[in-house]
């Protein structure tokens, strides 16, 4: 765990590039020093029927939640959140020129007595030495 879950308006993919997106959030998920990278998942996941304030079909949203692990401090989630809000502020920041956007960031620590966790990757990479992409 990181899971970042990009939940957006289908009408967003004809204005920006999803994957750019992912990758983006994916680096800055690895700037903040407190995930591991075989942990790190990042997904764009499209409403294709929703309903944005006033209903005009220009409209978009994305809507960003991650999901951690529990351990961290207060201090290091909100500089977390902080870091990968402005990294998906940058890279949409096109959308903002138009008054038909909103972006929302949503940390959500996981219990942990709630939680199952396989993981194949996290040994492979260890043996790497952690290398990054």
């Amino acid at each position: 765990m990181p899971h970042l879950t990009i939940e957006h308006s289908a009408n967003l993919a004809g204005q920006t590039d999803l994957g750019a997106l992912c990758r983006a959030l994916h680096q800055a998920m690895l700037q903040t020093g407190l995930f591991e990278l075989g942990a790190i998942r990042v997904r764009a996941l499209a409403a294709e029927h929703y309903a944005v304030a006033d209903l005009l079909p220009q409209n978009a949203f994305a809507a960003l939640y991650l999901r951690i692990g529990a351990g961290r401090t207060a201090e290091d989630k909100a500089r977390a959140g902080q870091v990968i809000f402005d990294a998906a502020a940058l890279a949409l920041a096109p959308l903002f020129t138009t008054p038909h956007f909103a972006l929302t960031l949503e940390i959500i620590e996981i219990d942990p007595s709630l939680s199952w966790k396989k993981n194949a990757i996290h040994p492979r990479l260890r043996a790497e030495g952690g290398k990054h992409v």
